[in-house]
């Protein structure tokens, strides 16, 4: 399967509440650019999960306007780890519950599945802003792993 982690465009920092927090114009573009290179590179069936927050939502539909709002994915500081759990559970990894599984959500979430599948560590990882990070499971020798196949930033595209 493929898990591409996509971390929501540059938002406004104040708004009525967090979930309620808009991209910036600067955001919009960063989400285009991204959500381009993103079209150009997975299947028209990838299925795509957003947090309920407005940024994600916004961020995703750069991308398609099929997406599934994931309650459990949304932002929650004060749990950020498990969040991470719920991410991974969300899309089914290793297994997938789809050959290719696109998150878009939050920092310092993203993060933490980064260095999980990647170093198996507890650690959040930094991910800017509209930033990728795209994995692929596979087993080897009876081991399931976790390749990173892209990690980019709108910046690079």
């Amino acid at each position: 399967m493929n898990l591409i982690l996509w971390r929501h465009a540059e938002a406004e920092d104040i708004a009525a509440s967090d979930l309620a927090r808009q991209l910036t114009a600067r955001g919009r573009k960063q989400a285009q650019t991204v959500g381009k290179w993103l079209r150009a590179r997975i299947d028209a069936d990838a299925l795509i999960l957003v947090s309920p927050a407005v940024r994600t939502v916004q961020t995703a539909e750069s991308l398609s306007d099929q997406y599934r709002v994931v309650r459990e994915i949304a932002p929650d500081a004060s749990a950020d780890a498990v969040l991470a759990d719920a991410v991974l559970a969300a899309a089914g990894w290793p297994n997938g519950i789809a050959q290719t599984v696109v998150i878009v959500g939050h920092q310092p979430t993203l993060g933490h599945v980064a260095a999980r599948l990647l170093a198996h560590s507890g650690a959040s990882w930094p991910v800017k802003k509209a930033g990728v990070w795209w994995f692929e499971s596979r087993e080897r020798a009876g081991d399931e792993q976790a390749v990173l196949r892209a990690a980019i930033s709108p910046e690079l595209i």
